[in-house]
């Protein structure tokens, strides 16, 4: 794999880009650039590090992820990375590539040709839940979403060893969320619309059973936990719920929408 070093500093005024990818290339780098700023609106931060990626259409398996160095309010449609699963920069911007950010990402999108988006978080909530023994717990109604729904992988240290990747993959399986032990919490979408919503809900999911756990801590009782017949009900419920973002991007107009009307320049 190679990782390029940083050569200049970055143009943010590179109109030509647009004509150089494919409409339907452009139409992910738009989606893409979005997710990162609605991760950042909505706090899920952590300074420049972690990785968002989006599948390129076409047969060459290539991915966009963030330029390294860039915080996520400053992420634009141009300046996204494209690699190739080699590691290799297909379309420079100017910026390197995170090294782990390419390690977990490569083995989504190696191993998961349906899945276009992969959102990778480091929040404190999913952090805390990430490192306690019984993981994620179906204490509400979004957790509920991931009930017998989730990869658990163990950490190994920093993702910057490839020979990972086989292992992250088996640790997902089929899901569509993987909690990263002692590390963060991952997502995964066949859109960018399912991404950041099976993400949005996780993360609510995560702080929601700290506060849980918090208050039951404090007034010496136990949480409730309902049956797993509820629990396996509520998450076939939601199994439809992901089925129907996989086949519509009805509600991400919306976010976009929203953060036209505060900085469209992610758009750039």
């Amino acid at each position: 794999m190679t990782i390029a070093l940083r050569r200049s500093a970055p143009s943010f005024e590179t109109p030509s880009l647009r004509d150089k990818v494919s409409p339907e290339e452009w139409k992910i780098r738009v989606d893409l650039a979005a997710l990162y700023r609605l991760v950042a609106k909505y706090g899920m931060t952590d300074l420049a590090a972690t990785h968002l990626s989006a599948r390129v259409p076409g047969p060459e398996h290539h991915f966009l992820i963030n330029p390294y160095g860039l915080m996520y309010e400053e992420v634009t449609a141009s300046s996204l990375v494209k690699v190739d699963m080699d590691g290799e920069i297909v379309l420079d911007t100017g910026f390197p590539v995170n090294p782990a950010g390419f390690t977990i990402h490569s083995a989504v999108h190696m191993a998961r040709p349906e899945v276009v988006c992969v959102a990778h978080t480091h929040t404190v909530a999913g952090m805390a839940i990430a490192s306690i023994k019984d993981g994620l717990l179906p204490l509400s109604q979004s957790s509920m979403m991931f009930y017998d729904r989730i990869g658990y992988h163990d950490w190994e240290g920093i993702a910057t060893d490839l020979s990972e990747r086989e292992r992250l993959v088996r640790d997902l399986g089929p899901h569509f969320a993987c909690i990263l032990r002692n590390h963060g919490l991952l997502a995964l979408g066949v859109t960018v619309n399912m991404a950041w919503n099976i993400l949005y809900h996780l993360e609510k999911s995560c702080a929601s059973q700290l506060a849980a756990m918090a208050a039951a801590h404090g007034q010496g009782t136990m949480v409730s936990l309902p049956s797993k017949e509820v629990c396996e009900h509520t998450g076939q419920q939601f199994d439809a719920f992901r089925e129907s973002l996989a086949m519509s991007e009805r509600h991400w107009p919306t976010f976009l929408a929203e953060l036209d009307r505060e900085d469209p320049s992610y758009r750039n």
